[in-house]
């Protein structure tokens, strides 16, 4: 099983209420090949929502507390970040995942 971000999949989840299809992708999702995933939804987020940035170094950072994860307007969202994180990697053990498809340039998704 796949697990895809569901931006990628057509959803309008990302920040600005937008989406990121990829076809082949929403074709994983129609034939039940993938499952959909919004990391910052399952944070606990709403869309739209103010863009965010991991601000003094990279994802593995936040988890280790060493960075965290700011609004434009500076405040600090890291726990619902890693909430949704959490979320994610869950819901990827349940359904046994062997692939995960997540968007670039997202400070949950990917860098």
């Amino acid at each position: 099983m796949i697990l895809v971000s569901s931006c990628l999949a057509g959803v309008e989840c990302r920040y600005n209420g937008s989406h990121s299809y990829v076809e082949k992708i929403n074709k994983l999702v129609e034939e039940k090949k993938a499952v959909m995933a919004c990391p910052e939804l399952l944070g606990g987020f709403q869309t739209p929502r103010e863009p965010a940035e991991i601000i003094g170094g990279t994802g593995e950072d936040v988890l280790d507390g060493k960075a965290v994860i700011k609004t434009q307007s500076g405040n600090d969202v890291t726990d619902l970040y890693i909430k949704g994180a959490y979320q994610t990697l869950e819901m990827a053990r349940q359904i046994k995942a062997d692939t995960i498809v997540l968007k670039e340039n997202s400070p949950s998704c990917g860098s």
